[in-house]
């Protein structure tokens, strides 16, 4: 029986990277997923290549009435659920002078807005099926600053402190929420991306890596985890390299 038997999960940007890794690993690990995105296609070849304990759902995480319908499948499809993954995210940049309103609007509502719509569409049926987990996905640029990521880095940000008020608020009903703040990873986001110096091992982690992550928040195993910002950057965030003299 595998670690996350009987446990049901609901993946936003299910269909591709870090997505798909986690709706591979959660049912590899015997739970049911709900695999959410706006790429149909990919999403659906995906739910096929899983097979009987994943379903796709087209999930715009902007839309009140995606996130409705994706909660409603869950539950009708495999009879709870008990795991949410926000982890639907867009990166975009610029200057702060040639940074339009429209794009900052944009990318905080998908990156934002999208993981609190779906937290509250979400916690009846988390509360009601508790013990349950909600596992937010933020980045390292949550915790540090990027020239030029000005609206990608607020959202990130601003994850992690949504992350804690929910924590706080649903502790007494069972419900932990987390956040998790990868590095770069090997995702089509990331693809071309120079990040030979971003980090001490000097590579991409593979999207499956992180999908330990979420298997283990997700599981009985991390029931006292709760409120936390979970670093997986290959040592990014752990400070400089030797000083060199001049």
């Amino acid at each position: 029986m595998g670690r996350l038997a009987s446990k049901v999960a609901l993946i936003s940007g299910g269909a591709r990277g870090m997505g798909a890794a986690h709706a591979r690993e959660i049912t590899a690990e015997g739970g049911s997923v709900v695999i959410g995105d706006v790429l149909d296609a990919e999403g659906e070849a995906l739910a096929e290549e899983i097979g009987a304990r994943a379903r796709f759902i087209h999930l715009d995480v902007t839309s009140e009435h995606d996130w409705a319908n994706a909660v409603a499948l869950a539950i009708s499809e495999f009879g709870c659920l008990n795991v949410l993954v926000n982890n639907a995210g867009i990166c975009t940049m610029g200057s702060i002078e040639n940074f339009t309103l429209a794009e900052w609007n944009h990318i905080i509502n998908i990156n934002l807005t999208g993981q609190f719509l779906g937290i509250r569409a979400a916690t009846p049926a988390l509360v009601q099926s508790a013990p349950s987990s909600i596992i937010n996905v933020s980045s390292t640029q949550g915790i540090e600053g990027i020239a030029g990521l000005h609206g990608y880095t607020a959202s990130k940000f601003a994850v992690r402190g949504l992350t804690r008020c929910i924590a706080i608020e649903l502790a007494d009903r069972g419900v932990r929420a987390n956040t998790i703040c990868p590095g770069t990873i090997a995702t089509p986001m990331n693809e071309g991306l120079d990040v030979s110096d971003f980090n001490p091992m000097k590579r991409k982690a593979d999207p499956q890596e992180v999908a330990k992550l979420v298997v283990f928040l997700a599981s009985d195993e991390s029931q006292f985890i709760s409120g936390a910002d979970i670093l997986i950057d290959g040592g990014e965030l752990a400070g400089h390299g030797p000083l060199l003299q001049r």
